[in-house]
């Protein structure tokens, strides 16, 4: 008999080979990072195995920050949406269920309530005979008050299981706004993003609007975050999303794309109003200093690049979001900390 058995690895050692892992592999370790390298190494969801090995072989065994927030948001945050969605789904039914099993005991109760009543209308005793009469009466204020006692009691457990299902209504609702949130900077993630552009061309397709693509990315990021530490670079994300939802407040969809790449739709807008609204957010950001706390430090200003696109009919999802990034490449062939539009792409294609 073979004495070697199979066991499961301990989750302490498991935790051990992540962390080693993200040093070996230069990975950024903050807490989705290493959701993302124990999912990948506890083979708890394969399909990023299958990511990781593919970013490992094509980047020289490097892992980078916009690597583990891709691969978050294309599998952990959709598994654990999934999930969630799922229980509260199934708690759901299970309080209509419920609910419906009141509404049956009610009609039920109703039915004996009326069987009762008919069978005692047909036996009514004569009005001479008060002492039948009498019995007949409390007869029926007994079972009148039975029946309200009864509907009083399903009442109030129908109440409380519309409380319930409304309360599971919004922790559903919740999770779904977790899910199309970016955690750290609170922006709406690439989900979101992809949902709102293919709205917004729908839109723009049948009501013949306009409206604007930004595509932004902060510049040297990487250099920043190796030269002050990635708690100081999560900073920044936050510094830049803050930055834009005060310059457009409700006005616009702002999505973290990934890494240190936002994209924000701009409804209603044209090509010369969406840069506006890009250059506005450039020079907001150029007139403030990073200060670190801790040791009074400047670390300087951080700048952007971007690019923009417009709506144009018969755009795709794809067409538009290209356009609006070989302008942010443009931008950042020109020197970054500026905006470039793609009128201006096309006119140095044109002329080359």
């Amino acid at each position: 008999m073979d004495d070697l058995v199979s066991v499961p690895a301990r989750t302490d050692d498991l935790a051990e080979r992540v962390v080693a892992a993200m040093r070996e592999h230069g990975s950024p370790s903050y807490p989705r990072a290493f959701e993302v390298w124990y999912a990948h190494l506890s083979d708890e969801i394969p399909a990023v195995s299958v990511a990781m090995n593919a970013i490992l072989a094509g980047s020289d065994g490097k892992v980078s920050a916009a690597d583990i927030d891709s691969l978050y948001e294309r599998f952990i945050s959709t598994e654990r949406f999934s999930r969630q969605a799922e229980r509260t789904s199934l708690q759901v039914l299970g309080e209509i269920d419920a609910m419906m099993g009141l509404v049956d005991k009610a009609l039920g109760s109703s039915e004996l309530y009326h069987g009762r009543l008919c069978a005692m209308s047909e036996d009514v005793p004569p009005s001479t005979d008060r002492h039948k009469l009498r019995e007949w009466v409390e007869a029926l204020v007994m079972s009148t008050r039975e029946e309200v006692t009864r509907k009083a009691q399903l009442e109030a457990e129908l109440r409380n299981s519309s409380n319930e299902i409304r309360n599971l209504r919004e922790a559903l609702e919740s999770t779904r706004a977790e899910a199309l949130t970016d955690p750290l900077t609170g922006l709406a993630n690439r989900r979101h993003f992809e949902e709102m552009l293919q709205k917004s061309i729908d839109q723009a397709t049948l009501r013949r609007e306009p409206f604007a693509l930004v595509m932004a990315d902060i510049d040297f990021f990487k250099r920043f975050n190796d030269a002050h530490g990635h708690l100081t670079g999560d900073q920044v994300l936050r510094l830049v999303a803050r930055t834009m939802k005060d310059k457009f407040k409700d006005k616009a969809v702002i999505t973290r794309f990934g890494g240190e790449e936002f994209a924000i739709i701009l409804p209603e807008a044209d090509l010369i109003a969406g840069k506006f609204g890009a250059e506005t957010v450039r020079q907001a950001l150029l007139t403030r200093e990073l200060i670190k706390r801790s040791t009074n430090e400047n670390l300087g200003r951080i700048t952007i690049s971007l690019g923009v696109s417009s709506y144009r009919r018969g755009d795709t999802a794809g067409s538009l979001v290209d356009r609006a990034d070989q302008a942010l490449m443009q931008a950042k062939r020109d020197g970054r900390n500026r905006t470039v539009t793609e009128d201006v792409v096309e006119t140095a294609s044109r002329v080359a």
